[in-house]
């Protein structure tokens, strides 16, 4: 490589983690401020409180670091083109192409770098940032609203209203077996707490009731706690969203063909998750692609201008990503084409870009 490889390859990943260490505080300072109430009053430990922020700073990087990765190029190479720094690399007989080069070399150690991060790191931060949530700070919330129902055999069902995995407790425990459309018999728990030594689960509050041929004949079962053998993983207990994102690729994945086996019908919402893994991290090109040409020519607005644009196509893809996630989890397109399709229109718009550039 050459001197100006590692000039731009340089500015490239000091931009970038600049932008990082400027929003990342940001986002804990406005987190703070919306839960400080909540931890005082839940008595929430120091040592889990600074636990969760640096869970929510892996979280919170990752979720937007495609933002961040195009702001920072926009950022420094507008100077570039600001200081004819630009002009002088292409006069002095360099390519565009060829001044490419050193941001592709950036866009490779980012996309490596998310990649990593996204099958091994963020599932455990994930885990902890969710569960930091469900504990300590969203109780009563996810009891009413995040009811969790599960079909985890062709003839039962279960429910729980909150899960938290981190102590394994799920709340308002209800199993149900059916025989074609007539119930067979039902299980409920006021609490359900999973034990990873023995792998049973322990039903407090324990009732239940089977059905006979007639009203007279139904049998009752109470106890006010009853360890049992129960037929589903932890995971069937979790919100549909929380338990893909907190596996990693190999137990995901894992996840997913027992699922299809199931007949789950929130398995788009997992494939989701899966594909995710991977198109951003190709997301960190595409975006390179379009930032630098937005930014290496100058504008009358100067980099005002090129931020201007650059912040509105970053919201945009982030919006695209957004809504046709949503739309693969309905099932209404296929996930895989639901994750790719805003790299793929991104991807033909930074080509365009690309191309007027060099012209």
């Amino acid at each position: 490589m050459k001197i100006i490889d590692w000039y731009i390859l340089k500015r490239y990943l000091v931009n970038f983690t600049v932008m990082l260490m400027l929003f990342v505080p940001i986002g804990i300072v406005v987190d703070v401020s919306d839960r400080i109430n909540k931890i005082i009053n839940n008595n929430v430990p120091l040592d889990a409180v600074l636990l969760y922020y640096l869970n929510f700073t892996i979280y919170f990087a990752n979720m937007l670091f495609p933002i961040f990765l195009f702001i920072s190029i926009i950022w420094f190479t507008s100077k570039l083109a600001n200081n004819y720094e630009i002009i002088a690399i292409l006069s002095s007989g360099i390519s565009f192409n060829r001044f490419l080069r050193p941001y592709f070399i950036g866009a490779t150690i980012v996309s490596v770098f998310a990649l990593i991060m996204s099958v091994f790191i963020v599932p455990k931060a994930s885990a902890g940032y969710n569960d930091f949530r469900y504990k300590y700070l969203t109780r009563s919330e996810v009891r009413e609203s995040q009811n969790v129902y599960r079909q985890i055999s062709e003839d039962e069902f279960i429910f729980v209203n909150s899960f938290s995995f981190g102590s394994k407790t799920g709340y308002n425990f209800l199993l149900e077996q059916m025989q074609g459309n007539t119930l067979k018999s039902k299980t409920t728990a006021s609490r359900i707490v999973f034990k990873p030594e023995t792998s049973t689960y322990i039903l407090h509050d324990y009732f239940k009731r089977t059905v006979g041929e007639g009203s007279q004949d139904d049998v009752l079962e109470k106890a006010q706690q009853k360890e049992l053998s129960l037929d589903f993983d932890l995971e069937d207990l979790t919100p549909v969203v929380y338990a893909a994102e907190t596996m990693s690729l190999k137990n995901l994945k894992a996840f997913i063909e027992k699922e299809q086996l199931r007949g789950s019908s929130n398995i788009n919402t997992y494939l989701i998750v899966l594909y995710k893994k991977y198109s951003i991290p190709v997301s960190a090109f595409i975006l390179t692609i379009i930032a630098v040409s937005v930014s290496s020519m100058q504008r009358r607005g100067g980099m005002g201008a090129n931020l201007a644009i650059g912040i509105a196509l970053a919201f945009i893809y982030v919006f695209f990503d957004k809504v046709f996630s949503v739309l693969g989890e309905a099932s209404s397109i296929p996930p895989l084409l639901a994750v790719w399709i805003p790299n793929i229109v991104f991807g033909i718009l930074g080509l365009y870009l690309l191309n007027n550039a060099r012209r």
